[in-house]
């Protein structure tokens, strides 16, 4: 007998009976796991077949950034004798396929073509389930809306500013007014849980909730933008409003419903956004905070969380990270690619900051933007400053230093200096010492000029706006968090005058000693500079200062591009803050209720310290001037308004002129209402009482013999006195 005589014949066979689960276990494909590995080109040049070899190169070599093609994992069709525009490729791992998409989309071949790339999972995944239609669909286009003009305060007849003021649970915007209080637009409870923000160009105001960021704009003040970013703590604008920062202490959680992050947003800190989109570019996490540095029991120190973790370059091409002690990533946008994709390695390093407009070095022709760094002492290695030029990443200039504490760096507004301030420690290393070493950037090779004339530590350094003039504060002691501050002195600089387009060497102008100043602010166009005492409860002055003041010059700084002179003395007490104005006519200070709870509010005040108006607000928290874009004008044409700027005062003290006068007229003109009011409604109750019986008139009265009374009283509207010759 045959030994498989006894087995179950074909016909005799159930197969619902047979187990076949091992089996597709281990041999199934799962269509996700089969195909993780393919990605879709598209976007591609349409080429014709000869040349369709050459195409397939030149992407070969594109992808091969990305990770490894499995061999014959190219395939581009034809048709008609031409590729088609598109192209699948399956990578060796689904790892490589993701960085394909990551690192690729997006990606221009020429100047006609952008190739785009996506997995092909995810065309699969969002192409069926009926999400697209068989047959073809024309969009419905929506009627055109008009959208509110996000500048119109800039039109305003006045010419006048806004600024946002916070306070208790009151959130407002408000025209500013010279001799009037402010004109309320816009106050809203509840609007903002932690504080307000102005985007750089002034275009939004932010507001920060538990849920994330909120922009406003426009004259009816709606929201233009929402930024999804949970326990969001701090926000940061890109210089021209494209991006902006959120980070929060505490990663951010993501699910597969999350409406705008994806699941590669899970676990991070910092979101950039693009404003534009709403949508996010790419997160990051938070970097370890602990240096490699030991305190006096051995202890690793920790650094404190530097903010703005991210720097823009001032056109919004790159943005740079540091990692701290060890490296510069400098991102493309918006991309978010990392230059060259990898970091720039610059050995412990400390701190670095970009120019804040492009440069223009001399003998440079090409783009470029610059950025500036510092590293300490290292071993037998000096400290070092360098000059970075971005893209190329080449060093265009060092600068060693020997005895360094502590440096700072200090970009000019228009990026054509930049000062290290730099703490140089004795030998002893019991007492520390100031010295400014200062780069000027626009001359050729970029020499350094060294201010070492200080002998005591500088505890703030301030460049003036738009100029080539800087003002300091030094002490002779460490400042402490003692109740008294320490003694300080204000010092100014300037350039000396030279016959060329280059600014002489900086020389000292002027000292004021015995002085408690901590705090300078400039004016934005320069020129006026408060320096203050702030965050303290035993002194509180803010002297105005005028570096080109129109009176006679003394004899010692004939040779300087300066006339120093005190305009006048004012005092806030518990000043917290102070901010100019975008024009530079007027300054308010604060009192905020963060740093104390002590009469609350802010001053204003003129340009030259003149007390303008004065409010004591119960938990005041912000005020802060709404920024004002660049202004659209011609260099010719500034400086047209400049050569006739009295012209063009008479005309507005004419406009003061007829304001004050109109609103005199108003006033007068509602007395006039009111008394007509008066008169209408005594003749009608005289009406009345005629038709009493027995009534008599005042004169009736005065026939019958009756006394009539008649009281005048005089009010003083107005006096004046005038000296007659």
């Amino acid at each position: 007998m045959s030994q498989y005589e006894n087995l179950p014949q074909d016909d005799d066979i159930e197969e619902s009976e047979i187990d076949f689960s091992d089996l597709r276990e281990n041999f199934e494909v799962r269509l996700e796991e089969g195909l993780d590995t393919f990605v879709v080109l598209d976007g591609l040049p349409i080429a014709p077949e000869d040349a369709a070899g050459k195409l397939e190169k030149f992407i070969g070599r594109k992808l091969a950034t990305a990770g490894k093609v499995r061999d014959d994992g190219f395939h581009m069709p034809l048709e008609n004798g031409k590729t088609q525009g598109f192209a699948f490729v399956e990578f060796a791992t689904p790892k490589e396929a993701f960085n394909a998409v990551k690192i690729l989309h997006k990606t221009p071949l020429d100047k006609k073509h952008i190739m785009l790339v996506n997995k092909l999972t995810d065309i699969d995944r969002y192409g069926r389930e009926g999400r697209i239609d068989e047959e073809y669909q024309a969009p419905a286009i929506e009627p055109f809306q008009e959208l509110p003009h996000l500048r119109w305060w800039l039109s305003d007849s006045e010419a006048r500013d806004q600024f946002v003021m916070y306070r208790d649970n009151q959130v407002g915007v408000f025209w500013n007014e010279k001799d009037d209080p402010p004109e309320s637009i816009v106050d809203r409870n509840q609007w903002t849980e932690m504080f307000v923000q102005w985007s750089p160009l002034g275009t939004y105001l932010t507001s920060m909730h538990m849920q994330g960021v909120q922009l406003w704009g426009g004259e009816n003040w709606s929201r233009q933008k929402r930024f999804a970013h949970p326990g969001v703590n701090l926000i940061d604008y890109s210089p021209h409003e494209k991006y902006v920062v959120t980070w929060s202490h505490k990663p951010v959680s993501v699910d597969e419903n999350h409406p705008i992050l994806s699941l590669e947003d899970d676990g991070k800190n910092y979101i950039i956004w693009d404003v534009a989109t709403g949508k996010p570019v790419r997160s990051f996490v938070t970097l370890d905070s602990v240096t490699d540095q030991k305190d006096e029991h051995g202890q690793f120190i920790k650094r404190k969380i530097q903010w703005p973790a991210f720097k823009w370059s001032s056109d919004d091409k790159y943005v740079a990270r540091m990692t701290y002690g060890q490296s510069i990533s400098v991102y493309e946008l918006p991309s978010m690619k990392q230059l060259d994709k990898k970091p720039i390695k610059i050995e412990g390093i400390q701190d670095f900051d970009w120019a804040p407009q492009t440069p223009r070095r001399e003998g440079v022709k090409g783009y470029e933007q610059l950025l500036c760094y510092w590293t300490p002492e290292m071993g037998s290695n000096p400290a070092k400053v360098g000059l970075m030029s971005i893209p190329s990443k080449e060093i265009v200039r060092t600068r060693n230093l020997f005895n360094v504490s502590d440096a700072k760096l200090h970009w000019q507004s228009e990026g054509r200096y930049v000062c290290c301030k730099v703490d140089r420690h004795s030998k002893s290393k019991k007492s520390l010492a100031t010295n400014l070493e200062i780069f000027r950037i626009t001359e050729k090779n970029i020499p350094v000029e060294v201010v070492d004339s200080l002998k005591d530590t500088v505890i703030n350094f301030a460049w003036e706006p738009k100029g080539d003039r800087f003002v300091l504060i030094t002490t002779g002691e460490i400042p402490t968090q003692s109740a008294v501050p320490p003694k300080t002195a204000v010092s100014f600089f300037c350039p000396e005058k030279a016959k060329g387009p280059v600014p002489g060497n900086f020389k000292h102008v002027r000292t004021i000693d015995k002085k408690n100043s901590n705090a300078i602010y400039w004016a934005p166009r320069g020129r006026f500079v408060v320096v203050a005492t702030v965050h303290s409860q035993q002194s509180f002055e803010l002297d105005f200062w005028d570096l080109d003041f129109e009176g006679e010059k003394d004899e010692k700084d004939k040779d300087l591009t300066c006339n120093l002179q005190l305009m006048s003395t004012a005092e806030h007490y518990g000043i917290t803050d102070a901010e100019w104005d975008p024009t530079g006519r007027y300054v308010a200070t604060v009192a905020s209720v963060w740093k104390h709870q002590a009469e609350n509010g802010y001053h204003l005040h003129d340009f030259k310290g003149n007390l303008l108006r004065e409010e004591h607000i119960e938990r005041f928290k912000q005020l802060i001037w709404r920024p004002r874009p660049p202004t659209m004008l011609s260099k010719d044409e500034q400086k047209k308004i400049r050569k006739n700027l009295r012209e063009y005062s008479k005309v507005f003290d004419e406009q003061d002129f007829n304001k004050k006068n109109l609103a005199n007229k108003a006033v007068i003109d509602q007395r006039r209402r009111l008394l007509d009011e008066w008169k209408a409604w005594r003749e009608s109750v005289e009406e009345r009482m005629e038709e009493e019986p027995g009534y008599k008139t005042a004169d009736q009265k005065e026939e019958d013999g009756g006394e009539v009374i008649e009281e005048i009283v005089e009010e003083i509207v107005e006096e004046t006195e005038e000296i007659v010759p």
